[in-house]
């Protein structure tokens, strides 16, 4: 039987929900529908094309056939711990293009393109030019003095008792409650960062501040964001001190991701800090093959399939 159905395509990053959680349930394909279903077999219907990042808890089993729909759509698929505070693996929801990914390791090899890019960021996050004449472990040391200032001054605002950013990634509920906040909060961050870096198409582990890790790009564009959406969240929340912390930092960064239109912007900001690096993109050489079967024209990202 022939099918009708036109192919999928990715709905823009800046068009989509931001997130959503699951836990406790298979997560399938069931009639052309994208499902969640509980141990009683009761169906709850997932609009899958239009979530930038599903963020998957413990109790959660996913289908084959519903993690290759996500990848079409264009949907990351995270698999993070208990109230979404620990990170352990990701889908990747439609691979890099090549040519992005090239200019992004191209800035981030040549000593003097990353400083223009780490300068850009810094300009971005604290709304000033960096001081002059300094390279970029200096600029990451005035950074990070910048941000326990910040921090400090979150904790006074909202009458927080503030002993510094400390957690134990092995056992996440010793931490005090504002960090724990503080984790939950940056983890919807993350999720969401990298789902916009992968729909740009370009590299999570190529970073510029940030480095030698898995998300360090991830890290770098959610910096230039966490102190205008998720910290405030953080802080504001733990003063309050609800029974369950971190599922309500979770559901006021939706909203917070929602008021401040983050996916509006995270795309356009990650081509304005790397333009800042003053470097042509590369182009393909000239006895280079073309693809046998072309990418057709989407009106997703550039870096999702179909």
């Amino acid at each position: 039987m022939t099918n009708l159905l036109p192919p999928l395509k990715p709905i823009p990053m800046k068009d989509r929900i931001s997130m959503m959680f699951i836990e406790y349930g298979e997560i399938d394909v069931l009639d052309g529908a994208f499902v969640v279903v509980d141990v009683n077999g009761v169906r709850t219907h997932i609009p899958v094309g239009s979530v930038a990042c599903l963020m998957l808890q413990p109790g959660t089993r996913v289908s084959h056939a519903a993690a290759a729909l996500a990848a079409r759509v264009g949907t990351l698929l995270v698999w993070v711990g208990e109230a979404g505070v620990r990170l352990y693996a990701s889908g990747q929801p439609g691979g890099a293009r090549s040519d992005r990914l090239l200019y992004q390791a191209k800035l981030a090899l040549d000593e003097a393109a990353r400083l223009k890019v780490v300068r850009k960021m810094y300009a971005l996050r604290f709304g000033e030019e960096p001081p002059t004449r300094r390279s970029v472990d200096q600029l990451r040391g005035i950074e990070g003095a910048r941000v326990r200032k910040t921090y400090q001054i979150l904790a006074q605002r909202f009458r927080v008792q503030w002993d510094g950013r400390r957690y134990n990634p092995e056992d996440w509920d010793a931490s005090n409650v504002v960090n724990r906040c503080l984790s939950a909060a940056t983890a919807c961050l993350y999720g969401i960062t990298e789902a916009a870096v992968l729909a740009a198409g370009y590299a999570p582990a190529v970073g510029f501040i940030h480095s030698g890790k898995p998300l360090s790009f991830v890290y770098d564009i959610a910096d230039l964001f966490k102190f205008d959406t998720v910290v405030p969240v953080a802080f504001q929340i733990a003063a309050k001190a609800p029974p369950q912390p971190e599922r309500e930092v979770r559901l006021r960064c939706r909203d917070s991701f929602r008021q401040t239109k983050l996916l509006e912007r995270i795309i356009p900001s990650i081509e304005e800090v790397l333009a800042a690096g003053d470097l042509p993109v590369p182009t393909a050489p000239p006895e280079a093959v073309p693809p046998a079967i072309p990418n057709p024209e989407s009106l997703g990202d550039a870096g999702h399939r179909g």
